[in-house]
């Protein structure tokens, strides 16, 4: 989500994109700015969750816009390690919980669902446009629900290694409730021509977008690996193989 479009929900979940992050795209419930003073406590997921299963260790995955973290995360599978991905649960969501639904429409109004009941981002998008205080309200209705589906999530998984792909991972400072995390990276002009060609932005636009979120720099000395993607598919494959690597050594 950019703060020119608003939220993003709605939509066919898509993993099978490219490495050069066309499916990593803004995220779908995203804070660009303030936070409201309890915002740790409604995003951070319950650790006795995590503690309900001693050897499961919660591995965070992230990534800005244009990074390929969902390509990555798309790695990770298949070396066959489960992962949430939190922005398509989102969306998902959105359509499913009807109790969540009426609270988001006694927020924006009826309109927020189509006639088909599905979620309208567009009027949603222009309701929140240059409205932080209600962004903040919508976000805080639809994060706890994503937060209650993913501890549903990790219990029903019985591997040693989970992963939990969410883009807001640093800012919310819910890397605090994982074992390990990793973030997805480039060059800022490689992130840009991405983002470009996918979305058909302009480099300003993407620039307004990037300039709202942490910096990389920051991103990078909270993670505990990171992976740059700047050279492409194969070495990008390569570089998450190696993190994997890393990771189950830890616990050896």
């Amino acid at each position: 989500m950019s703060e020119d479009t608003g939220l993003d929900f709605g939509g066919n979940p898509d993993h099978t994109n490219d490495y050069d992050g066309h499916t990593d795209k803004e995220p779908n419930f995203a804070i660009h700015s303030e936070f409201p003073s309890n915002a740790e406590q409604i995003f951070m997921f319950d650790q006795a969750t995590i503690n309900h299963q001693p050897s499961t260790k919660v591995i965070g995955l992230t990534g800005g816009i244009g990074s390929g973290k969902t390509t990555v995360a798309k790695f990770i599978e298949e070396a066959g390690f489960p992962v949430y991905y939190s922005d398509d649960r989102a969306k998902h969501i959105v359509n499913v919980d009807e109790d969540l639904k009426q609270q988001i429409k006694n927020l924006l109004g009826q309109e927020a669902y189509n006639e088909n009941g599905f979620y309208n981002r567009k009027y949603v998008a222009e309701r929140v446009f240059g409205n932080q205080e209600l962004l903040l309200e919508l976000n805080s209705l639809i994060h706890p629900a994503v937060k209650a589906d993913f501890e549903n999530w990790v219990r029903s998984q019985d591997a040693e290694f989970l992963f939990k792909e969410t883009a807001l991972l640093f800012e919310l400072k819910l890397n605090e409730s994982c074992y390990k995390s990793v973030l997805v990276t480039a060059d800022d002009n490689i992130r840009i021509k991405r983002v470009m060609d996918r979305d058909g932005k302009t480099y300003r636009e993407i620039e307004a977008v990037m300039d709202k979120q942490m910096p990389e720099k920051d991103k990078i000395k909270r993670a505990d690996f990171v992976i740059f993607n700047n050279d492409g598919i194969e070495e990008l494959k390569t570089e998450t193989e190696k993190m994997l690597l890393k990771l189950t050594a830890l616990s050896e």
